[in-house]
């Protein structure tokens, strides 16, 4: 599979709070090449995220997330975010310039060559990992310079 290309999508999401007048929860994030669009009518897109992983733990409690598609020049943050033993979230965030969605509150990658804000609409079990199937909610695409960040066998690279 690593002949396949693909895109390259940070997906992020932020905790919810403990308790309702409790401190808000920490925000994650997660690279991500297995997201595609999966329907026009309604918007839905799906992306594969390792069982039993951070992110498949808070989305099955937080329904409300965001994916930016990272640009070629963001390659940094697609490297970051995809490390075996990596630091806290709270770190990896901490020079990442983003701004929070009006309808998810999840961390969206300022200068992506789009952004969406997303809620789950289904979870299926296959293998090792989890499909999550999200209804896009609001979609932004900025004038970001540019060509998209892809990922061929074990590399980022760039179209050309």
């Amino acid at each position: 599979m690593s002949r396949l290309a693909a895109g390259v999508v940070l997906v992020t999401a932020r905790e919810a709070p403990l308790a309702e007048d409790g401190p808000r929860g920490e925000d994650a994030g997660m690279t991500a090449t297995a997201f595609l669009s999966v329907s026009l009518d309604p918007p839905l897109v799906l992306v594969s995220v390792r069982t039993g992983s951070r992110m498949d733990d808070l989305l099955e409690e937080q329904p409300l997330w965001g994916a930016s598609l990272l640009a070629e020049s963001q390659r940094h943050i697609a490297g970051r975010f995809a490390m075996k033993g990596r630091l806290s979230d709270r770190l990896l965030f901490q020079d990442v310039p983003y701004r929070r969605g009006e309808l998810t509150g999840a961390p969206l990658v300022r200068g992506a060559l789009a952004a969406l804000e997303c809620r789950t609409e289904q979870r299926v079990a296959a293998g090792d990992h989890t499909l999550v199937i999200g209804r896009v909610l609001a979609a932004e695409v900025p004038h970001a310079e540019g060509g998209p960040l892809a990922y061929y066998r074990g590399r980022y690279r760039r179209l050309d």
